[in-house]
């Protein structure tokens, strides 16, 4: 009894597991790709607030913004991580995210290649 109890523990937890470093990679995959344009606009930030920093703090300047940038943004993808894993949000849910199941359906099943206008014809003239 005790034992069939561990196991099921076990199974939840590493449920939870799974899904909070999938939502993590996730939304640090959607930060890179689709936040591009938010990523060059914290980029510009940092290096305006390095050049300010540099007047009070000349040695360490630099890292102290690099730092508290790439720190706010993995606290920020980890913290998202945690609120969809603790809301009971599964990534096989959502739909918009198919190609993390696997499962992905061709858009065009018959694709038409962009030579076929040239080459199509030559094959019936050739029969």
């Amino acid at each position: 009894m005790v034992l069939a109890q561990r196991q099921s523990w076990e199974k939840t937890y590493l449920a939870i597991a799974k899904s909070f470093l999938v939502w993590s990679f996730t939304l640090t995959v959607c930060l890179l790709v689709v936040g591009f344009p938010l990523v060059v606009l914290m980029a510009t930030m940092a290096v305006l607030a390095a050049i300010i920093l540099q007047s009070v703090l000349p040695m360490s300047a630099v890292l102290v913004v690099v730092g508290s940038v790439i720190g706010v943004n993995i606290l920020s993808v980890f913290v998202g991580a945690a609120v969809l894993t603790l809301k009971g949000v599964h990534p096989e849910d959502v739909t918009w995210l198919n190609w993390l199941h696997g499962k992905n359906q061709p858009i065009h099943p018959n694709p038409t290649y962009s030579s076929c206008p040239l080459t199509c014809d030559l094959v019936k003239i050739v029969q």
